[in-house]
């Protein structure tokens, strides 16, 4: 019978990319406290199971916050569980909700993430849920998936609740009215389509009272050109993850400068990419998200 819930096989190093937990410690847990049962394909290649994943993240979970392995190891699930969540309670922590992420991004269980985000937010806000949580999680999933530990389908569908919670935020706040502040264009370049960082930007400026513009992924750079025409004081920002390529980045930020040479508008461009490549009259670059918000809400 086909098992429920999370449905993949997975290696020993999809184990350890997971937790963190190394390989030779799962397997020595294995062979001395028979921690987890692998099981074996018809060519006889060992492979573990979604409950096998769910049990080892709140074993890891437990060791982390000063459990001995040869006590925890003798808990059954339902008391390992427990003991989980009660440890949560008491003092929360971010490995907890990276476990809890990892879960709901692997069952595609919508509920589950919003239960931590609101958990989260409460004590946090949604800004700090969103640094402290949002961005180094989607690190970490770009990892799993680099690694193919997760499928496109798995990243496609947590990033997709991320971003809904950035639009509900947005779309709640008030929408500023300064005028003695430049507007702000919000853009990723074409071919880049990685816009959450992008859309915290967006809620940064509604919570700092900026006149945000948000354009959103892979705009055509004749198009960057036709809104600085018409607002021609405007700030163009973008933070990019993949596009252009480290390699591209210098040949792009000459670009601007060219076809923006004359103007009053500025642009300010995040993201490691332009590592080592810096602007002249029109462009700044910084290569960490901090950066950019740091220099974009300096005087609001």
């Amino acid at each position: 019978m086909k098992e429920r819930g999370i449905a993949q096989q997975f290696s020993i190093k999809d184990l350890e990319h997971f937790t963190g937990i190394k390989s030779h410690t799962i397997r020595a847990w294995e062979q001395r406290y028979n921690l987890l049962e692998p099981k074996r394909t018809a060519t006889n290649i060992r492979y573990y199971s979604g409950e096998d994943l769910k049990k080892l993240l709140n074993v890891g979970y437990l060791i982390e916050h000063g459990g001995k392995i040869s006590k925890v190891a003798q808990l059954s699930n339902e008391a390992l569980v427990e003991q989980v969540r009660d440890m949560q309670m008491e003092e929360g922590g971010l490995s907890a909700v990276f476990s809890q992420l990892k879960l709901s991004m692997l069952n595609y269980d919508e509920t589950l993430f919003k239960k931590v985000v609101e958990e989260y937010s409460k004590d946090h806000g949604l800004d700090g849920t969103v640094l402290d949580v949002f961005l180094p999680f989607l690190s970490q999933i770009g990892v799993l998936w680099l690694t193919n530990t997760i499928c496109p389908a798995q990243e496609h569908f947590i990033s997709h609740l991320m971003r809904q919670e950035l639009h509900a935020a947005v779309s709640v706040a008030d929408i500023p009215v300064r005028e003695d502040h430049p507007p702000i264009v919000l853009y990723l370049p074409e071919r880049e389509i990685h816009d959450i960082s992008l859309l915290f930007i967006h809620f940064l400026c509604r919570a700092n009272g900026l006149k945000s513009i948000f354009l959103g992924a892979s705009v055509p750079f004749n198009d960057l050109i036709t809104v600085g025409d018409q607002f021609q004081n405007a700030v163009f920002v973008s933070y990019c993850t993949t596009h252009p390529s480290s390699s591209e980045a210098a040949d792009y930020v000459e670009l601007i400068e060219s076809e923006f040479a004359g103007t009053e508008n500025q642009f300010l461009l995040g993201g490691k990419v332009f590592e080592g490549v810096g602007g002249k009259e029109r462009v700044t670059t910084v290569t960490d998200g901090a950066s950019l918000a740091g220099l974009l809400f300096a005087e609001a």
